[in-house]
């Protein structure tokens, strides 16, 4: 069992939620040694959810999560700009971008995901992705009123893109290979709902397409083939087609990675003295496999587990009711619980736009999505908790 003590030194390599989190946990419990944080982006860490939202309409919000005194306060010491080579487990050594070598005795890999792209896209002006500050900034920078904008993939980040780009006044299209938006997460009767309000607003959605070919002429994109043969002059894409575990770097330092980094159920990676939270991280469940869980509330829970377990306090990750949420247009979309779209699903109230789905599998409650309605879906917490029989939640009240 791991224990830390005052001369020894935790690098942590990812300066996002996860990584922050856990270096404010370590010091929260006392730990009193060395903690590096490292960032490979030039900036203090930051909040990335508003990126989809308000920074893609120019209005830069400061989501940075702490000063820069707050680092040198806690004793963190927190290098920005700078990536992870190379990882020597057994040495205990981490090779970085500017050419130096850093000792560590516990490495914590935080790295989170990083966008996919377009093959062959990947350096063509007037195409986007959207992970990073500079991303949203970039697009916020290139939207154009007067344009046209295609959104690759209906997720959520599309959506909330296609949205946002919407209310600016741009022409845009939304193009998803599934059957609606968002139905690979929430399933087709609650993407369905969600394409309406866009169709609504005036985006242009496209389901069952995908791209066939992205058309550049001078280092430019401008038009995109679409795959039933459509031609589409277009100012800009934004690729929204997912996101892939930071991981690459990994290969080679004998740690464990199969669509993240394989964990335990504290977050210890298969070589010594190397651990993993957040995004990246595949933990160990109850059902003794790995499962990654790209949730903001995870983020924390895991690195409030980790930290202890560094300390030498082995817990688990109390039961916790997923829980994410999606601004577009004006509403929010929020989901509560374990929501499959595989699962069967219930309308139980709706009101234009505004609409509660309850999600059943084997027969008993296992999460709600809704739009518009926070009071209600908050509500839903104890029964999802309880798994209540779906009948009871459809049985009509007295």
């Amino acid at each position: 069992m791991t224990t830390l003590r005052s001369t020894h030194r935790v690098v942590i390599v990812g300066a996002g939620l996860a990584g922050l989190r856990t270096a404010e946990e370590l010091r929260r419990a006392d730990f009193d040694g060395e903690i590096v944080l490292i960032g490979d982006e030039p900036h203090l860490p930051y909040d990335r959810p508003p990126l989809s939202k308000a920074g893609v309409r120019g209005e830069n919000p400061d989501t940075t999560f702490q000063p820069l005194e707050f680092f040198a306060e806690q004793r963190i010491d927190l290098r920005v700009g700078l990536r992870a080579e190379r990882v020597d487990a057994v040495g205990r050594t981490l090779a970085l971008s500017d050419g130096s070598t850093l000792a560590f005795d516990e490495l914590v890999v935080a790295t989170g995901l990083r966008p996919r792209h377009l093959p062959g896209s990947e350096s063509l002006a007037g195409v986007h992705v959207l992970r990073s500050l500079d991303d949203s900034r970039a697009l916020a920078a290139a939207a154009n009123p007067a344009g046209r904008a295609l959104i690759v993939g209906a997720g959520f980040i599309g959506c909330e893109v296609a949205a946002n780009l919407r209310s600016l006044g741009m022409d845009v299209v939304l193009v998803e290979p599934q059957a609606a938006p968002l139905a690979a997460v929430l399933g087709p009767e609650v993407g369905g709902r969600i394409g309406r309000l866009h169709v609504d607003k005036g985006v242009d959605v496209r389901a069952g397409v995908g791209v066939r070919e992205v058309v550049q002429a001078d280092g430019r994109v401008r038009s995109v083939e679409l795959s039933d043969g459509t031609q589409l002059d277009v100012d800009l894409v934004v690729v929204g087609i997912g996101s892939a575990p930071a991981e690459a770097w990994l290969e080679g330092s004998g740690v464990r990675v199969d669509n993240g980094v394989v964990c335990d159920a504290q977050g210890r990676a298969s070589a010594p003295h190397v651990w993993a939270v957040g995004d990246v991280a595949a933990w160990t469940g109850a059902n003794g496999a790995p499962r990654r869980v790209e949730h903001w509330t995870n983020a924390g829970d895991q690195a409030r587990v980790l930290a202890a377990a560094l300390l030498g306090s082995d817990t688990t990750l109390s039961h916790q009711v997923p829980y994410f949420w999606s601004d577009q247009y004006e509403l929010k979309i929020q989901a509560l619980g374990d929501v499959d779209a595989a699962d069967t699903v219930h309308i139980t109230h709706e009101d234009g736009h505004k609409f509660l789905a309850c999600y059943e599998r084997d027969g008993r409650l296992s999460g709600v999505v809704g739009a518009g309605l926070p009071g209600r879906v908050m509500k839903m917490r104890a029964a999802i908790m309880a798994a209540v029989p779906m009948t009871e939640i459809l049985a009509p009240s007295a």
